[in-house]
């Protein structure tokens, strides 16, 4: 058992491996925001390629 001291007596003491819910919640949405930004990065890596892809193929304009 815990030992009781001055300041522990009137406080609430919760085993270490519990999780409250508001940290399941930020939990949860910390995930979604990380996958979200994953999903983010990856389109714009593949837009990127096709852009530089794109132009490689176009053939430029002559200037006048």
């Amino acid at each position: 058992m815990a030992k009781l001291t001055k300041t522990s007596v009137f406080k609430a003491q919760r085993p270490n491996n519990v999780e409250t819910p508001m940290e399941k919640t930020t939990r949860i949405v910390r995930k979604m925001v990380e996958e979200e930004a994953d999903q983010r990065q990856a389109k714009n890596e593949r837009l990127r390629v096709a852009r530089l892809e794109r132009e490689a193929n176009t053939p430029t304009k002559p200037s006048r």
